[in-house]
């Protein structure tokens, strides 16, 4: 049996804003809407499907392995949106990227406050 991650459903409070957002900094279009769902589709497949949630959003990780190039490019969106970023999840390492596994990795926020990273080697790829 060949199991695949299909889609995932991300709350916000605004649905098209909140995609657009992601799908601005990855380089990304965003797919007509479906049903209540306006879904960003990732290269591999996967789609993010951004639906309203009305109150208190709780945050999610998502985490996008991306090449060395487009580290560069998606970085430098982060950092032309004014976008604060860190070197690790829990926020302790503002305005720094890590190394981890010798490529390279930055951590941010969405408007919903979901905690968004780029990587360039999955973790545990080093040795």
């Amino acid at each position: 049996m060949t199991v695949q991650l299909n889609h995932t459903i991300v709350a916000a409070h605004d649905k098209e804003a909140s995609a657009r957002f992601l799908a601005g900094l990855l380089g990304l279009p965003v797919r007509p809407q479906y049903g209540p769902f306006t879904p960003v589709e990732i290269p591999n497949g996967v789609t993010l499907d951004y639906m309203e949630t009305p109150g208190e959003i709780t945050p999610q990780h998502y985490a996008f392995l991306v090449s060395e190039s487009d580290f560069d490019t998606i970085f430098a969106r982060i950092e032309q949106a004014g976008l604060t970023f860190w070197a690790d999840p829990r926020h302790s390492r503002p305005g720094e990227i890590n190394h981890n596994d010798g490529g390279r990795g930055a951590y941010f926020e969405d408007p919903n406050g979901h905690n968004l990273e780029i990587i360039t080697r999955p973790y545990g790829s080093d040795g």
